[in-house]
């Protein structure tokens, strides 16, 4: 029985403008109960539809962001990567590439990839490492998760899963609250995982006045939910591969478990009003 209007109601507070209409409608495209689905039926089936939405925001010099695409890229030729995929019931998985930054900039860099062999992968891996490397003013979380929705609801296969994977060396600071968009996004099943980027930039970036382990903390809180979400910190440029490895083989996989923090500090447990950017209600 379909009851999408209920699930599609958004928050009392979120007082969500024009772009959440947009959530709301993509959203219900790809909701099974909606007409506009009846395509995935004939879509092919895949374990996993995986949104990687990378944050390009400007506050990333441009080695760090050739640092964080490479990542990706050996991420996806990795052996290990071949064999998470062909380890799944259907044995692929559908990807696409992201990039965000502002409100005002979201770019697909790769549409959606069936990826169903160490081949597709490599292919996959190949395409990215063309691509331009960009930066953007702004860190607007919420216009990632937005931009991801609209991609699944646009997919090219019909997933298991589906996973945005969010990139972000920032809280949200631009566009609409973070909150709101996430609780609609896990109200309809979908699990966004986080990749917080807290690099240090010697008193140039706002990390500096973030105690340690602020930002880990900001999107365990404020962005990641749903099934098996879970976050993967880097504070290291060194650990930049391994980390995004890490994170795509726990995704394809679809473990429950949710990995300790990259260079692991005890965390402090702040609650946070994630309506603000930088907050912490004591």
């Amino acid at each position: 029985m379909c009851g999408w209007k209920n699930r599609l109601a958004p928050p009392k507070r979120s007082g969500l403008a024009a772009s959440s209409r947009f959530l709301v409608l993509a959203l219900l495209a790809s909701s099974p109960c909606s007409p506009i689905a009846a395509d995935s039926l004939r879509k092919p089936g895949v374990d996993l539809e995986l949104v990687l939405a990378v944050d390009v925001s400007s506050s990333m010099n441009l080695a760090e962001q050739h640092v964080q695409r490479d990542g990706y890229v050996s991420a996806f030729r990795h052996p290990d990567l071949g064999r998470a995929i062909a380890s799944g019931t259907r044995g692929a998985i559908a990807v696409s590439y992201l990039e965000w930054a502002g409100p005002g900039y979201q770019r697909v860099v790769l549409p959606w990839t069936i990826v169903g062999s160490a081949e597709d992968a490599k292919r996959f891996a190949d395409a990215l490492s063309t691509k331009p490397i960009v930066a953007e003013a702004g860190t607007s979380i919420s216009g990632g998760l937005l931009a991801a929705a609209g991609l699944l609801a646009h997919g090219q296969a019909t997933g298991e899963r589906r996973v945005i994977d969010i990139s972000g060396d920032g809280p949200n600071n631009a566009g609409l609250p973070v909150g709101p968009i996430r609780e609609m996004l896990t109200g309809l099943g979908v699990t966004i995982n986080g990749l917080p980027v807290s690099l240090p930039h010697d008193g140039s970036n706002g990390f500096q006045s973030f105690a340690p382990r602020y930002l880990a903390s900001y999107y365990e809180n404020c962005v990641i939910g749903g099934p098996g979400a879970f976050v993967i910190g880097i504070d290291d440029l060194a650990m930049f591969e391994a980390a995004i490895r890490r994170k795509l083989l726990l995704e394809i996989a679809g473990l429950p478990a949710r990995p300790r923090v990259v260079s692991y500090t005890q965390p402090s447990s702040p609650a946070f009003d994630c309506s603000m950017p930088g907050t912490v209600s004591r």
